[in-house]
């Protein structure tokens, strides 16, 4: 059973961390092109599609393997199901990082990128009426929101530590961090709410050159669910990741019980998309929209698969089927996500993209850098839970199913 988070300790560079310093170095070599060669000469990227994969994936996708923290946050302090609580803390590190990688992806998308500072200290320069702002100002509040959400664990990993003065201080501040929290969660709902449904109005405006599979006044809806499935998924895929990776038990019957939601969750959203597409009097394109028509079933199949094997866990839930239905669920929401605003975005003209080396090499890199970030961060303070002699859960009693946080 799960108890109170404690620091994984242990080794740092194993050979995988290794392999993702490599990857690292590769990343930084193509992103130092990038900065001083510009954006025509290190992209692929051209008039017709002025975004690529440095927003369609870090961005976009990442942001939405990035929702982990925010749909556990609401599954354990909006719906009050206090047993899951222990994975709070992990999911909220994955999406700090998730947001904070999305944040650099952004630089190295952006032309002035070295201006990025003034969004949010410059509203006399606003434009209100942008969707592109109101989900830069999200991003930004909501990075500093989860910083502050795992407050508790910075200061606990330092009031642990060898340095007295330094002990002493995190001490003193860590109840004042812990009594902000209800505020923070509060935001942390909020702030991912706003910006995730802002990505699908984005691409509302994109009009006709959106296929109408995709293009729909219900896409902001999508992306939130998509969201929803995409975190839940990563939840999965980090839990069962760090039980490998570090030697901890596995929360296989916590795990099995929330594949429920999971489940439901995908299935809403598929129901959602048939039936909005019956409205739209577009069903017919499911089956003659040619190759488009084959990503679309390629969505909708994935998901299909994900939630059966979802809400066919079980009380165990095999870490095995655990592990496909996570990974079916990331990447039937990764491919609807790349779908609207790549595969199915045709601005006409003839015009094409396909990244370049480079731009594959910074996502890898940032992908790695993340990594690397989360093994350091978890070996160093009390993230993951621990195991309890008595074989109890040491989960805060205000936090337990059936009691109002």
């Amino acid at each position: 059973m799960t108890a109170r988070a404690t620091p994984v300790q242990g080794k740092l560079l194993t050979p995988g961390v290794k392999l993702l310093l490599v990857l690292w170095a590769l990343g930084t070599a193509a992103g130092l092109y990038r900065f001083t060669q510009g954006l025509g000469a290190a992209t692929a990227m051209n008039d017709g599609y002025p975004w690529g994969i440095w927003i369609a994936v870090d961005v976009v996708i990442g942001t939405g393997l990035a929702s982990g923290g925010y749909v556990l946050a609401f599954l354990v302090f909006i719906l009050n199901r206090g047993r899951y609580h222990p994975l709070v803390r992990p999911a909220l590190l994955t999406s700090l990082l998730g947001y904070a990688v999305a944040g650099v992806g952004v630089a190295f998308d952006l032309g002035r990128y070295w201006t990025m500072w003034r969004i949010p200290v410059s509203p006399g320069l606003w434009n209100h009426t942008s969707v592109l702002l109101e989900v830069a100002l999200c991003m930004m509040a909501y990075v500093l929101v989860l910083f502050l959400e795992l407050s508790p664990a910075w200061l606990e990993g330092l009031a642990a530590g060898r340095d007295p003065a330094r002990a002493r201080l995190a001490a003193r501040w860590l109840p004042r961090a812990q009594k902000a929290l209800p505020i923070l969660v509060g935001a942390g709902l909020l702030l991912p709410t706003m910006h995730q449904s802002s990505l699908g109005a984005l691409m509302m405006m994109a009009g006709l050159k959106l296929h109408p599979l995709w293009h729909t006044g219900f896409l902001p809806l999508y992306f939130l669910l998509t969201a929803f499935i995409m975190g839940f998924g990563v939840i999965y895929f980090e839990s069962i990741f760090s039980s490998l990776a570090f030697g901890r038990p596995l929360e296989h019957r916590l795990l099995a019980r929330l594949g429920r939601w999971v489940g439901v969750v995908i299935l809403v959203f598929l129901v959602a998309r048939f039936a909005v597409l019956g409205l739209e009097g577009k069903l017919g394109l499911t089956v003659s929209a040619g190759r488009l028509g084959f990503f679309f079933w390629a969505e909708v199949l994935i998901l299909l698969a994900a939630a059966a094997r979802f809400l066919g866990l079980g009380q165990e839930g095999r870490p095995d089927r655990a592990l496909q239905a996570a990974l079916l669920a990331m990447l039937g929401g990764t491919l609807y996500r790349l779908d609207v605003f790549l595969v199915a975005y045709d601005p006409g003209n003839g015009w094409i993209y396909f990244p370049s080396l480079a731009e594959i090499l910074v996502t890898l890199g940032l992908i790695a850098t993340e990594t690397v970030v989360y093994v350091l961060l978890v070996r160093r303070f009390p993230i993951l839970a621990g195991i309890s002699p008595a074989g109890q859960p040491t989960v805060p009693v205000g936090l337990r199913e059936g009691v109002t946080p």
